[in-house]
Parts: structure tokens; C-alpha cells; sequence
């Protein structure tokens, strides 16, 4: 006779992480209550940062992109913006989350490209290329 399979359900508790249209109610992104009146903002559709902090898009990298328009106003380019970034309420929560992580935080777009290599290469189980450049 078969052995009786224990079929309770498991409950797994999974932190959702917000991105920034969610966590500042702007409706900028696709589909939107504001993308018709204000346009959508870049971060919402920036794909080269999917998945940085764990978020879709730029959504929880907001401060890389130029153009983003947070705050109601464009905010121009990163070296512009930055300053006003440091401040926000969001950046800031993203920080502390991303900070004690085994990947941890970036607030430049160079450092959370080479995260997401990393990440990538360790998914799919192939070694990670280093690249050293001689000095002339």
C-alpha cells in the first residue's frame, strides 16, 4: 500500500516590492490616470534596468534615468537630479531594503548593469567573464 502524501497547503511570504509610480501614486506609467494629461514618464518603460532592485522597468532605479518626472517636472539629467534624489522619500526606502541584501544598493546606473550581469551569469550557472584592462 502507497504512503499517505501530507497535502496542507504551505504559505511562502514574499516581500512585494514597490516601484516608484506605486509608491508616489503619479498614474505616469502606461495605462496611467495621468499618462494621457502628463505623459509617461521614462522609468516606467526604461527596460535596460528590468529587474534592478528587484523592480520592473527603472522602477526602483528612477534616480539613472534622465528625464524622469518625478515631482511633476522633468528632472533632467542624472548629475542634475541626483541632488534631489538623495532626498527622496523613495530612493531612501530602496536604499534600506537593497543595502543588507546579498546584491545591496546601487545609485548609479554602471553599478546596477554590472548587478545584473551578475545576477544573469549566476541564474544560468555559467562562469562570469572578467575582463582586465592593461594600463599604458
Amino acid at each position: 500500500m502507497g504512503k499517505l502524501q501530507d497535502m496542507t497547503p504551505v504559505m511562502v511570504e514574499t516581500q512585494v516590492k514597490m516601484n516608484c509610480w506605486e509608491f508616489k501614486k503619479c498614474g505616469r506609467q502606461p495605462g496611467g490616470h495621468k499618462a494621457e494629461e502628463l505623459g509617461i514618464c521614462p522609468a516606467t518603460t526604461h527596460k535596460a534596468l528590468d529587474n534592478a532592485h528587484a523592480g520592473k522597468n527603472a522602477g526602483r532605479a528612477c534616480w539613472v534615468v534622465a528625464g524622469s518626472l518625478c515631482g511633476g517636472k522633468i528632472q533632467g539629467t542624472y548629475a542634475q537630479k541626483l541632488n534631489n534624489c538623495w532626498r527622496c522619500e523613495f530612493m531612501n526606502m530602496v536604499k534600506k531594503e537593497e543595502e543588507p541584501t546579498e546584491i545591496g544598493f546601487s545609485h548609479t546606473r554602471l553599478g546596477m548593469e554590472k548587478t545584473l550581469e551578475k545576477q544573469k551569469h549566476k541564474q544560468s550557472g555559467s562562469p562570469q567573464r572578467v575582463v582586465h584592462k592593461k594600463q599604458l
